[in-house]
């Protein structure tokens, strides 16, 4: 189990919520986005975390939406904690940005394109902050303990393993249920990536995606057991400026997560 403030993931309690828009638009989009998710999840009794990449550094090309500029996006999320009093979750990439974003959030996320870089991991734990690791697409499940003992070698224990679906021939990506079990036999939380999950990697000048499967890959998820939940989601998702194909409506999310806790309820006994 982890504890993240006063949230607690793993170890049979009910899932957390890690959710937002992809990338910090501006600094409106990310408080009306914040202040909606969390009004639900206070009706609904589920922990939230906010989670918002600063920057992009992952693109398909060179014209995509990278950010609004490194100090500005750090800025709106260091006041959107402070003023929702909320958890907040980021990138990292490199290991010089460690210590500014450590300053500003409450977990550190490694990308899927990032989860072998050893000094990545190690620095990373070494902050002492949660860190979230994102299952790389050519990884199996099992290769994860490799990843996780690299943070755990700092004496960081504060970890997260995060499905979010495996390269299954071109521009495809497929979830392995089983993913779940084998990763949570490491002694981690274990996370369901519904919206990276249902991408189309690199269609073109920007990645696809075929977001009618959310929902049913989060209920399927939440059927084998797991600890959260991560969905990026929008108020307007045509128009967000990243995975704009693959985020789910803030207008559909109370209703999903009100499907999804009922089947934890049942999975986990409460």
């Amino acid at each position: 189990m982890v504890e993240l403030n006063n949230i607690k993931i793993g170890g049979a309690n009910p899932f957390v919520l890690i959710a937002g828009p992809c990338v910090v638009e501006n600094r409106k989009l990310i408080f009306d986005t914040a202040e909606r998710i969390k009004k639900i999840c206070s009706e609904l009794n589920i922990p939230f975390i906010f989670k918002s990449s600063y920057k992009k550094a992952n693109r398909t090309s060179i014209n995509s939406f990278s950010g609004i500029g490194d100090d500005e996006a750090l800025r709106i999320l260091s006041d959107l904690r402070n003023e929702f009093s909320i958890s907040v979750l980021t990138d990292v990439h490199t290991n010089e940005e460690i210590k500014k974003v450590s300053e500003v959030v409450d977990v550190l996320q490694i990308p899927a394109f990032l989860s072998r870089q050893t000094e990545l991991l190690v620095e990373a734990g070494k902050s002492g902050k949660v860190i979230n690791i994102k299952k790389g697409q050519f990884l199996a499940p099992d290769d994860m303990k490799h990843a996780a003992e690299k943070v755990a070698s700092t004496g960081n224990d504060k970890i997260l393993l995060t499905e979010r679906g495996t390269t299954f021939g071109y521009h495809n990506l497929v979830v392995d249920m089983r993913s779940f079990i084998i990763m949570s036999e490491f002694g981690y939380p274990v996370v369901m990536d519904a919206t990276h999950s249902v991408q189309l990697p690199s269609k073109g000048n920007t990645s696809g995606g075929e977001p009618k499967f959310i929902k049913p890959l989060a209920r399927a998820a939440a059927a084998v057991g797991i600890d959260a939940l991560f969905l990026e989601v929008h108020p307007d998702p045509p128009n967000a400026l990243s995975d704009a194909a693959s985020q789910l409506p803030l207008n559909e999310l109370k209703e999903l997560l009100i499907d999804v806790k009922s089947i934890d309820m049942i999975v986990k006994h409460y």
